[in-house]
Parts: structure tokens; C-alpha cells; sequence
């Protein structure tokens, strides 16, 4: 194989390989012999069909399989002598028309990940924000669980149903005067001022009484789950079966045993807890934001432009997909427009702090346990069925970018563990209001810090705020084919190259980045809201 640099500028390469068509015949050679014994054909025992009959019977297929191997045996072989560190995988091309029995000329096209200066980690210093829990925080929780378990009284005859009554109906529904699909239903109860039903169902429910019967008139919102009676008018036939009211939760011993718990003790406990995980949470996310603050201030380097690309594609699909839900999605995109300059250097500043992070987690020996690696394969298996989950653990052995998908939110939060260590750490303590009013300002988003809290999410302030902080999926199911991680902050190792491959005697250019369709189910009931 011959091997000629076409382009060396800045992170990107391409090189020219050169595949004789006597390597390809060697491959071709071998891989009759190993089918042979195998081949059926009638009027010669097994195994001992004559190789040129194999050639004529399964020559082109055979052909196209020693070519695909010696595009991919060349290309690793490429990367291994020349030390190449691809940042996304090579896109392999066959240039000009390959002729069968003759050389096959291969053109490499790749970015390589950057050298990145040793991270300067001495000196760190962070200020940890604390929030202890109050005894008032802890009694707004334990109201507030009251009031979902509420214990439900037939209400007098005559009583006139008002907003916390719960309403028991039938109910059946028409758009244009014909039933629709899930619009008829029985014995359907709602708390009114839940705010569970379409605008204006529940407002419609007051003042009714258990046997009165009544047609209401609404519209589906314009961006109903159902694409049918999103925005349609529609007319529903009620009965009131019964009218209850809230009977008085009462916060003790005997509500903490309707929980399955001992005593109300044990329940203040419970809660505590998970109020001080929460609040824990807010201060990790605040202290990660000023770490990666630090980090990005003192590192300027080059990055792969094709990462960034990739990057930006994450954010740019998910800002797209909430403006389509907007008030005014058309006002909201021109929003994003007039802004794509500086979601641009967001994804720059993620990619940047991911190679920063790969850099100092392998400078220090932090690492993911084999042991760790099997708990995240199984605990994103078990979102499958019993029947696809084998199919998902083969998946996983046979893609290296999946595993390293699964790993690599993991691997960042040991990196930033081991620097929260080596960090000079001061601690203040201030309320929930200031830590989430310093979580939720600008500052370090605009910089496209990658910090998200999916505990205790909050609305940000703008989505430039969002799209900087960035959010870690990896709860999530990869689908049929390796998704992108969306892993913090853009990925925090570089991803392994993957084997390019020839088709119909054409190398076919790889794909390197994948979209995700976020499809939102259409809930049956039409009288519910769409489930955001």
C-alpha cells in the first residue's frame, strides 16, 4: 500500500492510499479458501468445489468484501503510523471508477484531535454556596405531600361543585358534530384548578352538581399532541356521576403510616434528606459553572471545527425545536438567528472544556472502573424490554462510540471530583433564593459553561442561557444507531474512529454526525393536556 500527505493545515488531513490489485486478489485468495468447505453445489461433494466454480458463483460479492477489508485494514493502518488522533471519524472515498481486477485508490479526509497544553490545575479557588434546610422548607414539603394525598367526601346533594372539588363525569366528545377517536370516556374525575384538562374544561365544571348534565364548549391548543384537533373547536357532552370535597389532612404519625412509613419522624427524616440532595445538587452545579469558568479562562487552543459543527447541531436542534413551541415560534427563531454568532462560540467553549477535561482526567489516572462501566450499560439497558436488551448489550460490545457515550458523563464528573480536591475551597452560606438567583444569571452561560441540574431545573433567564449550560442526556436510550452524546461538556473523550467501509465497489462517505428526532406521543384522551 502507498501512502500520500495531500493536505497538512492546521487540524485537518487527507492522504491518497494506493491498494494494489495484487493485495486484493491475496484477500480474494484467501477468502475462497475459507468458504470453500462450506460452498453447496450439485454434482460436487462438500468442500470440494473447484475455486474457480466459487469465483464465477460468488466472485463479486467475495471481490467487494476484500476490497472493503483492505479500505479498512489501510485506513487504521494509516492512523496507526502516522500517530493520527482522529476527532471524528475519516470520511473514506474511492476516487475515480474502481475497475474489478485492477489497483483501488483510496482518498482519507480527517481532523485530528489538538495537542492540548498541559492544564494548568495549581491555584484553583472556588466558594462553595450552602443552603441548610429550614424548618419552614421542611413544612411547605410536608403540606405539600398532604395535599397530594388528599382524602376525598361526598359532598351534599345540592352542593354546587367549586374549584379544589374533585368532579367524577362521562363524557363524549365531537369535533364538527362527529365523535373523534379517545373523546367518550366514564367515570373521568379531576380536581378543578388542577389545570389537568384543556383551557376552559375545568372553569366549566363549577357550580355543576352530582346527575346535572351539561354541554361545555372548547378548543384544543394550537399545539395539541394530536395534529387532528390541534386548534379545533369541540363540544363535550357531560354527566356529573359525583361532586366530592377535600376532606382535612391532618400531619402526623397515622398520614406518615398511610405512606407505609412508622411515624412522622421517620417521614421529616425522608424529606430532610432529599431537600439537602436537592440543595446539594444546586451547589455542585454552581461551583462546576465558576471551576469550568477557570478553566476555559486560562486555556486557548484550537479546536476540531467538525466538533464544533457537531456541537453546534446539538444546540441549534434543541433551541429549534422549543422555539416550533413558542407563543410566536416564527418571532422566536428570528431570536435565535439575530444570536447563531454566539451559540457558535458556546460550542467552541464545550468542545474546548471536553478536551481539557479528557486531558487532565488521563494526566492524573482518572478513570472509569470496568466495574463502573457494566453498572452504566445495565442501568441504560434496563429502559429496554427483556427482548431488545441482549440486542442492545451486543450493540454496545460492537460500537466503541456507544460505550464511550455511556462512559463519558461519568468520566467528567470524576475529573471534576479530582479538581474539586486539588481546588482552594471557601464556604458561604446563603439561602435557596441566592443560590439558584446565581445559578440562573448569565454569568458563565454566555461562555457556554456545561453545567445542567435536572433535579432542580429551573427556567433560565434566556435560551442562550440553556443552550451554554447544556444538558447531559445519558439517561437516555441510544436509538437503533449511536446518537451523538450530548455528554458535558461537549464530549469529554475524543471519540474512537470507526472503520470506514466500501459499497457496490464505492467507499461510501461516513456519516459522522446523526440527528435526533424528538417525536412527542399524541396522548389519546383529548381531553387532557398534551404532556410537555
Amino acid at each position: 500500500m502507498q501512502t500520500v500527505e495531500t493536505l497538512n493545515e492546521g487540524l485537518k488531513r487527507a492522504y491518497t492510499l494506493k491498494i494494489t490489485a495484487k493485495d486484493i486478489d491475496k484477500k480474494v485468495d484467501a477468502e475462497v479458501k475459507r468458504v470453500a468447505p462450506q460452498v453447496r453445489m450439485p454434482g460436487f461433494r462438500p468442500g470440494k468445489v473447484p475455486t474457480n466454480l466459487i469465483r464465477k458463483m460468488h466472485g463479486e460479492a467475495i471481490a467487494q468484501d476484500a476490497l472493503n477489508s483492505s479500505i479498512q485494514e489501510g485506513v487504521q493502518k494509516l492512523i496507526a503510523d502516522h500517530k493520527l488522533r482522529p476527532a471524528v471519524s475519516p470520511s473514506v472515498s474511492l476516487e475515480g471508477e474502481y475497475a474489478p481486477g485492477g489497483d483501488a485508490e483510496i482518498k482519507v479526509e480527517l481532523e485530528v484531535l489538538p495537542d492540548v497544553p498541559t492544564p494548568a490545575i495549581d491555584g484553583l479557588k472556588l466558594e462553595r454556596l450552602t443552603v441548610p434546610v429550614s424548618d419552614d422548607e421542611l413544612n411547605v414539603q410536608l403540606k405539600q405531600l398532604a395535599g397530594q394525598q388528599k382524602a376525598w367526601n361526598d359532598a351534599p346533594a345540592k352542593h354546587k361543585a367549586a374549584e379544589g372539588d374533585q368532579v367524577t363525569m362521562d363524557f363524549a366528545g365531537t369535533v364538527d358534530g362527529v365523535a373523534f377517536d379517545g373523546g367518550t370516556g366514564t367515570d373521568m374525575s379531576v380536581e378543578i384548578g388542577t389545570g389537568r384538562l384543556i383551557p376552559g374544561f375545568e372553569d366549566q365544571l363549577v357550580g355543576v352538581k352530582t346527575g346535572d348534565e351539561k354541554t361545555i364548549d372548547v378548543a384544543f391548543p394550537a399545539d395539541y399532541g394530536v395534529p387532528d384537533l390541534a386548534g379545533k373547536p369541540a363540544q363535550f357532552a357531560l354527566k356529573i356521576t359525583a361532586v366530592k370535597t377535600a376532606g382535612e389532612t391532618v400531619i402526623d404519625d397515622d398520614f406518615a403510616k398511610t405512606l407505609g412509613l412508622q411515624s412522622l419522624e421517620q417521614l421529616t427524616g425522608l424529606l430532610k434528606g432529599q431537600l439537602e440532595q436537592q440543595l446539594n445538587g444546586l451547589t455542585r452545579t454552581y461551583m462546576k459553572r465558576k471551576l469550568l469558568d477557570q478553566l476555559a479562562a486560562g486555556h486557548d487552543f484550537e479546536v476540531p471545527p467538525s466538533m464544533v459543527d457537531a456541537e453546534f447541531d446539538q444546540i441549534w436542534h434543541q433551541l429549534q425545536h422549543e422555539a416550533e413551541h413558542e407563543a410566536d415560534p416564527e418571532a422566536a427563531k428570528a431570536e435565535l438567528e439575530a444570536e447563531r454568532a454566539d451559540y457558535v462560540k458556546i460550542a467552541e467553549r464545550r468542545v474546548r472544556l471536553g478536551l481539557l477535561l479528557s486531558e487532565i482526567g488521563t494526566a492524573n489516572g482518572v478513570e472509569v472502573t470496568p466495574n463502573e462501566m457494566n453498572q452504566l450499560i445495565t442501568q441504560a439497558a434496563a429502559q429496554y424490554s427483556p427482548n431488545d436488551r441482549e440486542r442492545f448489550y451486543q450493540y454496545v460490545r460492537n460500537e466503541p462510540m456507544a460505550a464511550a457515550q455511556l462512559r463519558a458523563p461519568l468520566f467528567e464528573d470524576k475529573v471534576v471530583d479530582f479538581l474539586f480536591d486539588k481546588a482552594d475551597i471557601s464556604d458561604r452560606e446563603v439561602t435557596r433564593e441566592e443560590l439558584e438567583a446565581a445559578i440562573e444569571s448569565d454569568d458563565g452561560f454566555d461562555t457556554g459553561t456545561h453545567t445542567h441540574d435536572h433535579d432542580n431545573h429551573k427556567p433560565r433567564k434566556s435560551k442562550k442561557a440553556e443552550a451554554g449550560e447544556g444538558e447531559a442526556k445519558a439517561e437516555k436510550k441510544p436509538a437503533a444507531k449511536a446518537k451523538k452524546a450530548e455528554a458535558e461538556p461537549a464530549e469529554a473523550e475524543a471519540e474512537p474512529a470507526k472503520k470506514p467501509a466500501a459499497k457496490k465497489a464505492a467507499a461510501k462517505k461516513a456519516d459522522d454526525a446523526e440527528g435526533e428526532a424528538e417525536a412527542k406521543p399524541a396522548k389519546k384522551a383529548p381531553a387532557k393536556k398534551k404532556a410537555d
